[in-house]
Formats: C-alpha cells, structure tokens, sequence
C-alpha cells in the first residue's frame, strides 16, 4: 500500500522541491492514518505541510487506492520519526 501511494505522489513532490521521506499507513485508535513525512533543505514549518496536502490531495482523490475512510497527514520528518 504504501510502495503504491509513494509512486503516486513522489514525482509532484519532488517537482515543489521537497523530499518524500516516507509513507506510513497505520492505525490509531479507532483511525486510518495515511501519513506523508516530508523533508527539504531548511525547516518544514506548517505552510510546507499544507502545501504539500494541496499537491497531493486531489491525486490520491482521483485514484483512490485506499477503499476504506483515512486521515491524511502531511508532517515533516522531525515529527514522523517519532
């Protein structure tokens, strides 16, 4: 699942000079979590983070490779690493 999401995404992340650092799809709670970690030269601050959910929102809404309910997480990799 994540391998397929990451080949989704990587390309316009790279292209707004970030770096895809990781893709988690976990549970938590009673939640889905697809978590995107990014990372790029200087700090990821929140306005990198929402940036990147613009990108890639309307992607993983066209191809729709989860079936069931999720949260997307944009988070730098300081945050992901936890």
């Amino acid at each position: 699942m994540e391998e397929k999401i990451k080949d989704l995404i990587i390309s316009v992340i790279e292209e707004n000079n970030y770096i895809l650092d990781s893709v988690e799809y976990v549970k938590e709670g009673s939640n889905m979590f697809l978590r995107i970690i990014i990372d790029k030269q200087g700090i990821i601050n929140i306005d990198d983070c929402v940036k990147v959910t613009n990108l890639i929102n309307p992607i993983l809404d066209q191809e729709d490779p989860i079936d069931e309910n999720y949260i997307l997480e944009v988070c730098s990799k300081e945050k992901g690493s936890k």
